[in-house]
């Protein structure tokens, strides 16, 4: 083939010299006669103006130019110039040719030859366009799939090709927005809150349950039906899931305004994302957890876990005991079908956490089970209960995790107490080794809990592991078996701990499990004992105290890392902040391992689980705690500040919008 001509057409040849010519005359004029000048410049006009009038074709010339014979002419761009679909050559990131159909689609007829390629298409990446996927490109109030081809011998030139997916693309939208989203909606503790009401007060509660919740489905295509007296089932379209989660489940609102006085909420469910007997499954396991974290909100069942929405009141105390004696049974089973037991708190064990392990113990010594507790005596805040236990002559009951693993067989039971998430416990390895766990807690459940425990106990009620267990011991066993003054002592501690000398968290539940130990022989001098502090634990806890700012009603204290000995100034520190006034909750951080450990606490008007949840932790209510690895101070008390301010703007919204419905 011939080469193409380079652009030298007689006209372009004539302009150009021309205006070479302009040049040089007005560079001449302007030196001998000045006034002249003016006759030049109206040279250079004439010839800017025929340049400009067929600077087109100059441009298509230069086009042909840089595209050479392979393409201009050819059978490659007669094929191209034919198709229905937009096409457009490229020279690196350069327009040089488009069929036109590209023109008519994209261009309203106006040319784009030699511009830049993000003149016509924005957003274009060709390194995602050249992916075998392509890539997604709104254009013109379109939707298009854009490919591009590089050519083999110049790598500079690419051939895109554009696909019109909109009608595809809204289709698509549409089975997405229309598939099916199955939600359970659960009053919580309506057998408590409810059996003390007249059955006019009952039927009128339950009726405006059913207004309201026929109201908030109503508003969607889908349907609802009551399943039993206080559990509903509903079925709605993806597109309302979506904007409940925008209105963040008001409903849970408009439930607690329903009657102030009973204080009625509501737990929701929801599964969405697969075939609608999978849907119903997650919405299960949603409900299960919105349970398990005190009730009062909405799980939302996602591919990397759950969201929740509301959670911000106490959770209702249960009066009746049928359930201990139910898990007490199972446990007392689970124990007995196993050669030995393990026993295993969190992570720096307080004296909740070794408090309920002991009272566990107790239940494996009734059973006649051999068991011990593995725990890091190097590291635990109960180090006082310990040594009690072993001037008791009671060594045997603690094993390092390290050497427990060792005796691990298929039939050894582990039983979690005081805390239902897996980063947390002592010993990941241990836990990871043993096939059976049972696990007893009372914080909220959070994500990344236990699966498939053998026996599962959590009551996010409750005010502690040792609450629990304490019960659990009354059902254990025959009258004779019993805790001993000694261990009774540690469950009255691990009570202690958790409600501040039974200050907050605390309910009729509570005052009866304590109450029972004080029979079993629990002193309560004793138990105060535990709680001495050292000077420089006292001293630390001041200097904690003494640094904290206040920040949107909220106490937040950070400091370096603590000496070994003065690890428990960091929670009475975040207890002893809430005396200040003004205060409804505190903060307190550490630098710990290369990183920062949290202790939060509250008064309850501030959900601290809430706010440290966000930060990667946990807990309950009014008690909760969070590690921020690899984080300095400045930079923990930023993302404390920064969490602490979302909530309460939260809270403002809520407030706000609580305020527009009255009125």
């Amino acid at each position: 083939m011939k080469s193409n001509p380079k652009p030298r057409g007689e006209l372009e040849i004539l302009l150009i010299v021309l205006g070479v010519l302009c040049l040089g005359l007005g560079a001449a004029l302007a030196v001998q006669q000045p006034v002249l000048l003016l006759g030049a410049l109206l040279l250079a006009a004439v010839a800017g103006v025929l340049l400009a009038l067929w600077g087109g074709g100059l441009r298509s010339a230069i086009a042909r130019y840089l595209s050479g014979d392979v393409f201009e002419g050819s059978s490659v761009q007669f094929s191209l110039a034919g198709l229905p679909n937009p096409v457009l050559l490229l020279g690196g990131k350069t327009v040089l040719w488009y069929n036109d159909a590209f023109r008519q689609a994209l261009l309203d007829d106006e040319d784009y030859v030699l511009q830049p390629v993000s003149r016509v298409l924005p957003g274009l990446e060709l390194h995602s366009a050249c992916q075998p996927g392509g890539q997604s490109l709104e254009c013109k109030g379109c939707r298009w799939w854009v490919f591009s081809s590089p050519s083999d011998k110049d790598r500079s030139l690419a051939v895109v090709h554009l696909v019109d997916v909109t009608d595809v693309s809204a289709q698509a939208a549409e089975y997405r927005a229309s598939r099916p989203v199955y939600m359970l909606f659960q009053v919580d503790g309506s057998d408590v809150l409810l059996e003390n009401l007249r059955e006019s007060e009952r039927a009128r509660l339950l009726e405006g349950v059913n207004l309201l919740l026929e109201h908030y489905i109503g508003r969607t295509t889908g349907f609802l039906r009551r399943v039993a007296s206080t559990r509903y089932v509903a079925v709605v379209e993806e597109r309302h899931l979506t904007e409940m989660i925008a209105g963040k489940f008001d409903i849970l609102d408009k439930m607690r305004a329903l009657d102030e006085n009973v204080g009625l909420t509501l737990s929701i469910g929801v599964g969405h994302g697969g075939t609608l007997a999978e849907c119903q499954q997650m919405a299960r396991q949603s409900l299960d957890m919105a349970l398990g974290r005190g009730g009062d909100q909405a799980a939302v069942k996602t591919e990397n876990g759950f969201e929740f929405y509301g959670g911000v009141s106490r959770s209702i105390e249960k009066h009746s005991k049928v359930r201990s004696r139910m898990v007490a049974a199972a446990l007392v089973d689970a124990i007995r079908r196993s050669d030995s037991v393990l026993i295993m708190g969190h992570r720096m064990s307080d004296l909740d956490s070794v408090g309920a392990a002991l009272g566990v113990l107790r239940v494996c010594h009734i059973c006649d089970v051999p068991a011990a507790i593995a725990i890091r005596k190097n590291a635990t805040l109960a180090d006082s209960l310990i040594h009690r236990f072993e001037e008791a002559g009671l060594e045997e009951s603690f094993i390092d995790p390290d050497l427990a693993r060792e005796a691990v067989t298929p039939d050894t039971l582990l039983v979690v107490v005081d805390t239902c998430l897996v980063h947390m416990v002592e010993s990941r390895e241990l836990y990871e080794q043993c096939a059976r766990v049972a696990v007893i807690d009372h914080h909220r459940r959070a994500m990344g809990a236990i699966p498939n425990a053998a026996v599962w106990y959590q009551e996010p009620y409750a005010s502690s592991a040792c609450e629990l267990v304490s019960e659990l011991l009354q059902y254990a066993g025959e009258k004779g078996d019993k805790p001993t003054p000694l261990e009774a002592e540690a469950l009255l501690a691990g009570i202690m701990l958790d409600t501040r000398n039974f200050a907050l968290h605390t309910g009729v539940r509570t005052f009866e499990a304590a109450a029972w130990l004080r029979r079993m022989g629990a002193r309560t001098e004793e138990v105060k004992q535990l709680f001495s502090t050292s000077l420089e634990e006292y001293a630390a806890k001041a200097s904690l105290v003494e640094n904290a700012e206040v920040y949107l009603g909220c106490a937040i204290s950070v400091a370096g890392e603590l000496p070994p000995q003065a690890q428990v100034a960091v929670p009475q520190a975040a207890n002893d902040l809430l005396t200040i006034d003004g205060v409804e909750a505190s903060f307190v951080a550490v630098e710990k391992n290369g990183g920062v450990n949290i202790s939060a606490r509250s008064m309850g008007a501030v959900n601290v689980q809430v706010i440290l949840e966000t930060l990667g932790g946990g807990g309950h209510l009014t008690m909760a705690g969070a590690q921020l690895k690899g984080v300095n101070q400045d930079e923990a008390r930023r993302r404390i500040r920064d969490a602490v301010r979302a909530f309460r703007q939260e809270q403002a919204e809520k407030a706000r919008s609580s305020a527009a419905q009255m009125e």
